[in-house]
């Protein structure tokens, strides 16, 4: 009897080891945030890096990861990085925007604490305090596949992130001072890859190298503040594979526009002659043409590069018909919201739909922008930690905009902007363009399923055009001039979730809201707890913590 005991004891104690060291993998980072010196158009200006480099550090994770990023703010002003596109389940506490979580103050340090889900694909991570992003502190984030899920090709020989975007020379405290007397940004200085840009005289060295022969993988994300870009391998083609988070059909493409906030995956193949080739970022729709190179090298390669660049599209025409060939890989077994045949997002009923048209004017004669006649403006209170302390009434209103605006916005108000959605109810959002110029609208917390972009105004009529099959699920969406676009999604991820402009300067000056979706049972089923590390401020700093959630 005393045996069996002890070989129950030993089954237990060896079942009790197997449980902790069957937790899922944690990766450990420490950052040091400062100011340094930096040339992304070829003349020295003042940066932020992320351990002294820029773009900052790539975290290189794989599904079911734990993240663990340790931030220290040495800065002269507060500071906050996003994992743009990272869904963060039942965990908006680890978003990191000013709506969720109090920043960083200068000289102190926060933690971050996330676990990146079967999201596998390319994302980025950025700062969203004042204007930082113009200035650096942006990098590469991947999320790969665990082995046991195959990804819809074969592995490639190697794998490069391009980190391309617009760029300001005046950096980000000018920038902020002009926004804040309510002048125009104006037009870009340059366009950089991974912070440089090729002199094209014979000694510029390689961004990227290949063999002859061999299949690699370009992650490209728009980094940028204002201006899309459309992206080209000198004499090789792209076959697109991901778009953030979900395999797509796999379309052969000469060129890609790649607007600001989002993220392809794409194959090239070395199979031209060994020596040289530019990859090429050039603007998008405007009014002059700004373009950076880099050098792809072939290893044993020899020759330059030819000085004729492939040309780059005109209109936003064509950047359309492009957005209408991209469809979701239906056949795939990872990288999706569910697996195959459980998600009919077409056939679900609507049960709300909200559209929200971005307009700019005047108040107190300086330049705001804002949603459906409301400009947002970030509370000394995160709306999250207001509303998990129960003093939400003291800090913004809920559904402070209608869910249909009136035909003309002719006075804009300044206000924080949240809408209350029900949890787990299918929405559709219609982002609606009056401007001339081109929109990028992010949502965090989720992936949502972009049906329809269309020039015009939508109407209940126009959802006979949406893609109802498979339009990819994806996280950040364009809107060209005087159109439309319609998404659709269930809110079944509790949390304080943006839904953002990711053109920076509408961002800063009010074209941003949050969703809140709440827990009905206040349940860790549904969302988790406060972290014991989080940053108080505003009216909660002194308040004692609330009860927490039960299972």
């Amino acid at each position: 009897m005393g045996g069996l005991m002890l070989i129950l004891l030993l089954c237990l104690w060896a079942g009790s080891m197997f449980v902790v060291r069957g937790e899922d993998p944690y990766l450990f980072f420490t950052w040091n945030v400062t100011y340094g010196t930096i040339s992304p158009l070829g003349v020295p200006q003042q940066g932020i890096l992320i351990n002294g480099q820029f773009p900052g550090p790539n975290i290189n994770s794989t599904s079911n990861n734990n993240v663990v990023v340790n931030v220290f703010n040495n800065l002269d002003e507060p500071f906050l990085l996003t994992w743009n596109g990272v869904q963060q389940r039942k965990n908006s506490w680890q978003d990191g925007v000013l709506g969720t979580n109090c920043p960083i103050p200068p000289g102190k340090n926060y933690t971050y604490h996330f676990q990146v889900k079967d999201q596998i694909g390319s994302y980025m991570y950025y700062p969203v305090t004042a204007m930082h992003k113009a200035s650096g502190g942006f990098g590469a984030l991947r999320i790969n596949s665990r082995l046991l899920i195959p990804v819809p090709y074969a592995d490639p020989a190697d794998e490069y992130d391009i980190l391309a975007g617009d760029w300001f020379s005046k950096g980000h405290a000018t920038l902020k001072k002009m926004l804040d007397s309510g002048r125009n940004l104006g037009r870009c200085d340059g366009v950089h890859i991974n912070g440089k840009v090729a002199k094209g005289d014979g000694k510029d060295e390689p961004l990227f190298t290949m063999e002859s022969g061999k299949t690699y993988k370009y992650r490209i994300c728009n980094t940028g503040i204002k201006t899309s870009l459309n992206i080209r391998f000198q004499g090789h083609p792209m076959k697109l594979v991901e778009m953030e988070g979900s395999h797509t059909v796999q379309n052969v493409y000469e060129s890609l526009d790649v607007h600001v906030g989002q993220c392809f995956s794409v194959l090239v193949t070395a199979n031209q002659e060994p020596k040289d080739y530019y990859i090429v970022a050039s603007t998008r729709f405007t009014r002059r043409l700004v373009t950076a190179t880099g050098i792809i090298r072939y290893t044993n390669g020899k020759g330059p590069a030819s000085p004729e660049l492939p040309p780059a599209p005109v209109g936003w025409a064509w950047s359309l018909n492009q957005f209408r060939t991209f469809r979701w890989n239906l056949t795939a077994s990872a990288a999706r919201p569910n697996p195959q045949g459980s998600y009919h997002y077409g056939s679900i009923n609507i049960t709300r739909t909200i559209k929200l048209a971005n307009t700019a004017g005047k108040v107190d004669g300086k330049l705001r922008y804002a949603i459906n006649g409301v400009s947002y403006v970030d509370p000394p209170t995160p709306l999250k930690l207001a509303e998990y302390y129960n003093v939400a009434d003291k800090v913004f209103k809920y559904d402070n905009i209608a869910d249909d605006p009136p035909a003309e916005i002719s006075e804009i108000t300044v206000d924080p902007i949240v809408l209350n959605l029900t949890h787990r109810t299918f929405i559709e959002i219609i982002f609606e363009n009056h401007e001339t110029a081109i929109q990028s609208w992010h949502l965090s917390g989720y992936s949502f399923f972009a049906v329809a972009i269309e020039p015009g105004t939508w109407t209940p009529k126009k959802r006979k055009n949406y893609n109802l099959l498979d339009s990819v699920s994806r996280h950040t969406v364009q809107v060209f001039p005087k159109s439309w676009a319609a998404i659709l999604l269930t809110f079944d991820n509790c949390g304080m979730w943006n839904i953002r402009s990711e053109i920076w300067d509408r961002h800063y000056l009010g074209q941003q809201l949050y969703v809140s979706v709440l827990s009905p049972e206040r349940s860790l089923r549904d969302e988790y707890n406060i972290p014991d590390n989080s940053l108080l401020c505003g009216v909660v700093e002194s308040m004692p913590k609330p009860p927490p959630y039960s299972i």
